[in-house]
């Protein structure tokens, strides 16, 4: 057995931990860096760790420590500074023990304290929900994340052994860190170029999700494993002998493809594990860029490429720094196979991305290819920080920013620009400059003018034409793409919303007021903003605009001995009915952003329970139709003006509906009908009924959870003895 005191003072009796002398054996020492030193630093790091959780288990039952352990062995793997290695140790102290960042910079330096405060929870703050806990923590993350890469490096070596580890979990727990990792980690790890991280969360994320698929594709391909390298190595050999013959001396080798990969291609087309024939891809490590090509030329002439799978990611490399040449060959027997030509390098930085090519100096300093390659990065949490207070659209901009796939514009002085798939003029006018999106008028693909909404395709040149009238608008949000674009879109119309609101919410007041002859309480009641929960008198103001809080209740709170009489215009019944429907929502989403300021179209009056769609006004906003209002032909000749709207109601939500019954004034008629509707599982909330020349006619509002409901209750009306017609009114 091994000596206790070995674990508390190697330097004593000369023995360190196995486990511990298992990592140093993996950390990279610097030409300039004393090799004991680094050891006693390692060391010192290991034991606190070690001690802070001892006596803490995980879900299966093994000691906490050993969670530790992994991750910093992961970050060893990847060539990470000493100092990440130890902030990999160190990682869960603050979290999940007494210890606090002061005492790790005390005991260790700043470095480490800053790496471990950048992977921690934000702690001591109550959040309203788990959408806003979970907003508020990667907010914490991408900050730190850019001042100091390495977080999100550890934070990836984190996920990765919990998402090994996930099956200790209950069920729930595993499916909503699935989820998390699904959305936010695996496409963050593509963004920084490290493609060996984001497959293996892949694969663990199908594990948990779908494991039933997983383990079909893991049984066949362990069962077809010999058929397939055979194959694959009757496309190998020939390879290798010809590259020889032109003194190219390369590493040649196939790789099965991911279990999520397979998986993708059966869902996406649509086929079986037995018709992929691509399971397997060829890689080809050389020496030089340049024998990348010759080595593509010479692959060219034994097989016959598949001309739309060609991608030269050296020339025009990704945003995440990966370079290699893709190219898909027709094999033997007619089936496909992918081969990815690469130097040595540019192996290595596909494999584990920015981490391939850290450089952290005693002074802190990093390469200049670190810091282009998360540019980006910056962009995003400059985005983000704007959005910071709303955690749905923080959590929306950040998943729509960790795109996957790629294309490559120009402008017309041939400048390079990189935008997702699916992006517009109006995303790629945003990418050049924000005054260019803002004022975007048109645009020009291939010397040729396109639609806004038109979508950009790889090599296309595109020029922006601009106008200093021309402002976004809302139907702009219905097909822009990147997180950029949208943010300052949003940006724009809030602040235009604001101000319309603010000015709305003054006249407001000042007629009731007049009308009240109550005009010198303006001052007290704007100066009252604090009373109400609202930060300023302008944002009081605007919830007065925008309908949030209404003059009644204002004087309902300051003067509730006196609450003024607030006498309103005496409406017709039908919109009274309009108004006491519409009191169940919360007002208009469009496309998740609430609280739009909208008008009511009068042609058709929607209620809660519509389909609606919404019609972009020129200055007064949105007015919202029925779909299947008549207006609406007249208005489909600017179609690029429409765009989905919804009701801000839950789920669970009722609708109030009105509807006319015409009928025979028979002994019984009025309990026939409301047993009709209560049949259906509805409830009346008013009845109105009127009797003249013995035709009776009825009124009910009533409440429904969707329109199929209501048209069963209409069909069981119609059907009704003594029943003439029944009508859905009040619209």
């Amino acid at each position: 057995m091994q000596n206790p005191l070995a674990k508390l003072i190697p330097q004593l009796v000369g023995e360190y931990p196995k486990q511990f002398n298992e990592l140093l054996k993996k950390v990279p020492i610097p030409d300039n860096k004393d090799e004991m030193a680094i050891r006693d630093e390692l060391w010192k790091a290991y034991q606190f760790s070690m001690t802070c959780h001892e006596g803490q288990k995980r879900r299966s039952g093994k000691p906490y420590f050993d969670h530790c352990y992994e991750v910093a062995t992961s970050l060893a793997e990847w060539k990470m500074d000493y100092r990440t290695i130890m902030g990999g140790l160190l990682h869960d102290v603050v979290e999940d023990t007494d210890v606090t960042i002061s005492d790790i910079d005390k005991r260790f330096d700043e470095d480490v304290a800053k790496l471990v405060d950048g992977v921690t929870k934000l702690g001591g703050i109550t959040f309203t929900s788990r959408k806003e806990q979970q907003a508020g923590n990667f907010m914490k993350l991408l900050l730190s994340v850019a001042q100091d890469l390495r977080v999100i490096i550890i934070k990836f070596a984190d996920r990765l052994h919990n998402m090994k580890t996930i099956q200790y979990l209950p069920q729930i727990k595993q499916h909503r860190i699935a989820i998390e990792t699904r959305d936010v980690y695996a496409p963050l790890a593509h963004r920084l170029g490290m493609a060996r991280v984001k497959w293996i969360l892949d694969d663990l994320i199908l594990k948990t999700l779908h494991p039933n698929s997983f383990e079909e594709i893991d049984t066949k391909l362990k069962a077809s494993n010999r058929q397939r390298s055979k194959y694959i190595n009757s496309v190998i050999d020939p390879v290798k002998k010809e590259l020889a013959k032109y003194d190219i001396d390369a590493h040649v080798y196939g790789r099965p493809k991911s279990h999520s990969s397979i998986y993708g291609k059966m869902v996406r087309r649509g086929k079986n594990f037995e018709e992929i024939y691509d399971v397997y891809a060829i890689r080809i490590i050389v020496d030089k860029i340049e024998q990348c090509y010759l080595t593509l030329g010479v692959i060219h002439q034994m097989y016959s490429p598949a001309q739309d799978r060609f991608k030269d990611f050296v020339a025009m490399p990704k945003s995440n720094g990966y370079q290699s040449i893709h190219t898909t060959i027709v094999g033997p027997n007619g089936n496909m196979v992918e081969i990815q030509i690469r130097t040595l390098e540019m192996e290595r930085t596909a494999e584990i991305g920015v981490a391939a090519h850290w450089r952290y100096k005693e002074t802190g300093t990093k390469s200049a290819d670190l810091d282009s390659d998360i540019k980006w990065l910056r962009e995003l949490v400059e985005i983000l920080q704007s959005e910071s207070s709303d955690p749905t659209e923080f959590m929306h901009l950040l998943k729509i920013d960790l795109f996957n796939d790629e294309i490559f514009v120009f402008t017309p002085s041939g400048d390079l620009i990189q935008l997702p798939t699916n992006a517009t003029p109006i995303d790629f006018a945003f990418q050049i400059h924000t005054d260019l999106g803002i004022h975007c008028i048109g645009a020009k693909v291939n010397q040729k003018v396109i639609p806004l909404n038109t979508k950009l395709k790889n090599g296309d040149i595109v020029e922006i034409i601009t106008s200093k009238n021309q402002h976004p608008n809302l139907g702009w949000l219905k097909f822009v793409i990147t997180g950029k674009a949208r943010n300052h879109i949003t940006k724009y119309l809030r602040n235009i919303r604001q101000e319309e609101s603010i000015k709305l919410g003054n006249e407001i007041l000042d007629k009731t007021l007049r009308r009240l002859k109550m005009y010198s309480e303006k001052k007290s009641v704007k100066e009252s903003f604090d009373q109400f929960g609202y930060k300023s008198t302008d944002a009081f103001i605007e919830a007065i605009g925008n309908g949030t809080i209404t003059i009644r209740e204002i004087f309902k709170k300051l003067r509730p001995e006196d609450e003024p009489s607030l006498e309103e215009s005496q409406e017709d019944n039908a919109n009274q009915f309009i108004d006491y429907a519409r009191s169940a929502a919360r007002g208009i989403k469009l496309q998740g952003i609430g609280n739009i300021m909208v008008q009511f179209a009068k042609c058709c009056n929607p209620i809660p329970g519509d389909e609606m769609v919404g019609f972009v006004t020129r200055g007064r906003g949105i007015t919202v139709h029925r779909s299947d209002c008549r207006s609406l032909p007249l208005l489909a000749e600017e179609s690029d003006r429409l765009l989905p709207v919804e009701w801000d109601v839950a789920r669970s939500d009722v609708f109030k509906v009105r509807i006319k019954v015409v009928g025979e004034d028979s002994k019984g008629q009025l309990k026939t009908m409301t047993e009709a509707i209560s049949s259906e599982n509805s409830n009346i909330t008013s009845v109105d009924l009127k009797v003249r020349d013995n035709i009776a006619t009825a009124y009910f509002i009533i409440e429904v959870r969707n329109s199929k409901q209501l048209d069963r209750i209409i069909k069981k009306l119609t059907r009704t003895n003594g029943i003439d017609y029944v009508e859905r009114t009040g619209q």
